[in-house]
C-alpha cells in the first residue's frame, strides 16, 4: 500500500472523497483520493481490496 506523506493544505470545510480502479493492464490498483488535497491519496492492489457487500 502506498499513501501520501503530506498532511491536510490547510483548513477547509469541504472534503470530496472519491476511489477508483486504476491500471495498466497487467495490474490494477484501487486509489482513494480526496480530491480537494493533492497530497490525500492512498491506493492498495486491486483484489486486496473488501467487496462492497463485505462492508454492509
Amino acid at each position: 500500500m502506498a499513501a501520501s506523506e503530506s498532511g491536510p493544505s490547510g483548513p477547509t470545510d469541504e472534503r470530496d472523497v472519491v476511489a477508483s480502479v486504476d491500471g495498466d493492464g497487467s495490474s490494477k490498483e484501487y486509489v482513494i483520493a480526496d480530491i480537494t488535497d493533492d497530497g490525500a491519496w492512498l491506493s492498495m492492489r486491486a483484489e486486496d481490496a473488501p467487496d462492497l457487500p463485505d462492508w454492509r
